[in-house]
């Protein structure tokens, strides 16, 4: 049997990170597949003539490149989205006319007007107050605020239960930041957030998938993979998950929470989407109120610009969170809370909420009938759709060939987690569009792409 010998370029650098670059190159060119296995330490080193502590350093540079993904008693994988670019945003600016359902763009045009909420602000006993600097937890009435937010997903808060965050984003990567080290293992769903993935990359932690099915994540699978692994946190969404639309059932979370008492798990649930489809299940944290963290994010609600996210956490961890927060950007920019603050208070959040959710139901009542035939799931007042692919389309080659035609979409292997396989599956965004007649447009060219053959 041939064993996998890559061509090192020796240099100036360590052989160990020429063995990431060879593994990275062969990927690029095709020469190792996704879900390949690699050799073993022993014979990769033997096979290359290197100590197995190079080749053991090689691998994990590969792994902290998101290239590969190692389990115990099985060995070393290519990942299944190695040759996949995990990241939601290009830098790069788009194609003219180029028909966006990819990214999911929160209907911005239904954002509260703005004019009157800064005459307001100006009214304001000490308008001057926005502009200081402040307590990195956020201003008291803020963080009042916020409890106020957190009980639309019926998450019960206090206001020093809260932590103000410069959006989701920062939420999340103040607590994964605050909360644990570089090389921690966080169990997430085999199909799960991007924008988690890249993140974890940078802080060094390892994204264990856990198998999912029609309900969610699968509570034997999660027990399983914390008898193998030492697992630090859970990461979950569950309202609308990312990418399936999924609702983990009110049984299920039940499980969940028990497990993670079990394994003494951070449990941070991330339900950005629970909004567009606000069942009222309680979180999974409600459960474990010790070790639950939760994120109610404003971005895919209200005015995604101001960036404002608060976080809620027992208060054995919001230290750590504060001092993330502090390392980070020192606060939330407290003007643009105020403004968010401003609109929870009055009713203006609720109805803004409302209009979207109903712009949505329109969209998705017209992407029933544009994608008559095929198979989806979705939410009916929900911002995205999953849509399952006819064989022997994948959701690579349907991104590559809906580019050709002019539309953005993005493939399941954009959301797959370390050697999880990727359905033949695509996530559609029904808010990406500015109208719904491009919206339309662009439904219909991917149903005619895939009346074809890949």
């Amino acid at each position: 049997m041939t064993i996998y010998a890559p061509a090192l370029v020796r240099g100036e650098g360590p052989l160990y990170a020429a063995l990431a670059d060879a593994i990275e190159r062969d990927i690029a060119s095709g020469g190792l597949a996704p879900g390949e296995r690699l050799p073993t330490h022993r014979d990769l080193a033997d096979a290359l003539g290197l100590n197995v502590s190079t080749v053991t350093r090689g691998y994990r540079e590969a792994e902290k490149r998101g290239l590969v993904s190692a389990t115990v008693g099985r060995g070393t994988f290519v990942t299944s989205d190695a040759a996949t670019n995990s990241s939601m945003v290009s830098f790069e600016p788009c194609a003219p006319g180029m028909l966006e359902l990819g990214l999911i763009n929160p209907l911005d045009r239904l954002d509260p007007e703005i004019t009157d909420a800064f005459r307001r602000i100006a009214r304001r006993k000490d308008p001057a107050a926005l502009l200081r600097y402040s307590d990195p937890r956020g201003m008291a009435e803020h963080r009042k605020a916020g409890a106020l937010w957190a009980e639309r997903f019926n998450v019960p808060a206090r206001a020093e239960d809260i932590i103000v965050c410069a959006g989701s984003q920062h939420a999340l990567t103040c607590v994964l930041g605050g909360l644990l080290r570089p090389g921690d293992r966080v169990a997430v769903d085999a199909l799960t957030y991007p924008g988690l993935k890249t993140l974890a990359a940078m802080l060094g932690l390892r994204l264990v998938p856990v198998a999912m099915d029609e309900r969610g994540m699968d509570p034997a699978a999660l027990d399983a993979a914390c008898r193998r692994d030492e697992i630090r946190a859970l990461y979950l969404m569950p309202g609308v998950h990312n990418p399936t639309t999924v609702t983990l059932p009110d049984a299920r979370r039940n499980e969940i929470a028990r497990l993670a008492d079990r394994h003494d798990l951070i449990v941070v649930e991330d339900d950005a989407y629970d909004l567009t489809d606000p069942g009222r299940i309680a979180p999974v944290g409600n459960r474990v109120p010790h070790r639950g963290v939760y994120i109610a994010g404003m971005s895919k609600s209200l005015a995604a610009g101001l960036r404002v996210a608060f976080v809620v956490a027992p208060q054995h961890l919001l230290k750590p969170l504060a001092q993330a927060v502090l390392n980070t950007i020192w606060m939330a920019p407290p003007l643009n809370v105020e403004l968010c603050a401003m609109w929870i208070q009055d009713g203006t959040a609720d109805r803004v909420v409302a209009a979207k959710r109903a712009e949505a139901a329109r969209r998705y009542m017209l992407a029933c009938d544009a994608l008559d035939g095929l198979r989806f799931r979705g939410k009916r007042s929900g911002f995205f759709l999953w849509l399952e692919l006819p064989a022997p389309w994948t959701g690579q080659a349907l991104e590559q060939a809906a580019a050709k035609r002019g539309v953005n979409v993005f493939g399941a292997e954009k959301f797959t987690v370390g050697q999880s396989p990727a359905p033949n599956a695509a996530r559609v965004s029904l808010t990406g569009t500015e109208s719904p007649d491009q919206l339309e447009k662009g439904l219909r060219i991917v149903r005619d792409i895939l009346s074809g053959c890949p």
